[in-house]
């Protein structure tokens, strides 16, 4: 493969990856300047955009594939495993709490679909940019969530965003291994995206939606529809 066929991989998937760290700085600019019951509202508001992206993400391009190479037996063997796998890990993460926990939250879904954003990009460039653009746009308020998630583990502003920033550079790593190792292997790529589909309705009912709630408001819930909006025109532009 040539290597210049690798530079809008490398350039997107960075960009998405990146999300993290601005998603991060954000929250800290938001943490100094505002004050807390407006930080506390912007949250929760961040929380429901986050998750209406992540429904536009499983319906628009996470799901179609799978649908269209897997017989139903498969289907239903790979979305449910997901759902086990994410459902295992978020009570471990629950159990154990702290830095690594959290961290690891942020990026359960980030990892699959960077993965299978490289192997998308070898045959399909606008469905490989329309993934892209759905991670970016997640990365945002999970890791502005986050952010606040750590702080109140008494972790410094200073090592969080470092971490972010780190962070960032993992998504050109897993797009590329993506790239060279699944792109000839469609079947392998639309299971990884089937297999987080699963894992990513299952953190939005458990973790994702009730955290988005603030008692005797409604309009946050509003946050969700605006990030599924976001991702449909998105999907109509790109796909």
């Amino acid at each position: 493969m040539p290597t210049i066929s690798l530079v809008p991989i490398i350039l997107s998937s960075f960009i998405a990856g990146f999300a993290i760290f601005v998603g991060g700085w954000l929250a800290s600019v938001a943490e100094r300047r505002l004050k807390r019951s407006i930080e506390s509202y912007i949250l929760h508001w961040t929380v429901a955009f986050g998750g209406g992206i992540l429904v536009a993400a499983v319906a628009f391009v996470l799901v179609p594939k799978g649908i269209e190479l897997f017989s139903v037996p498969w289907l239903i063997t790979l979305f449910l495993a997901g759902a086990l796998c994410f459902y295992l890990i978020d009570q471990w993460i629950a159990k154990r709490g702290g830095l690594l926990a959290q961290t690891m939250a942020m990026l359960m879904d980030f990892i699959p679909e960077a993965l299978a954003l490289g192997a998308v990009f070898a045959h399909h460039h606008r469905l490989g940019i329309l993934l892209a653009f759905f991670i970016g746009f997640q990365n945002l308020p999970e890791s502005f969530n986050a952010y606040f998630d750590l702080r109140k583990s008494q972790q410094p502003a200073g090592r969080i965003l470092t971490i972010f920033f780190c962070l960032s550079f993992l998504g050109p790593l897993l797009a590329v291994t993506g790239n060279c190792f699944l792109a000839d292997v469609p079947r392998l790529t639309a299971g990884i995206m089937l297999f987080s589909a699963g894992g990513i309705l299952y953190l939005i009912f458990q973790d994702i939606a009730p955290a988005s709630k603030i008692n005797n408001h409604w309009e946050a819930a509003l946050g969700a529809n605006l990030g599924f909006m976001i991702g449909m025109v998105g999907a109509k532009i790109f796909a």
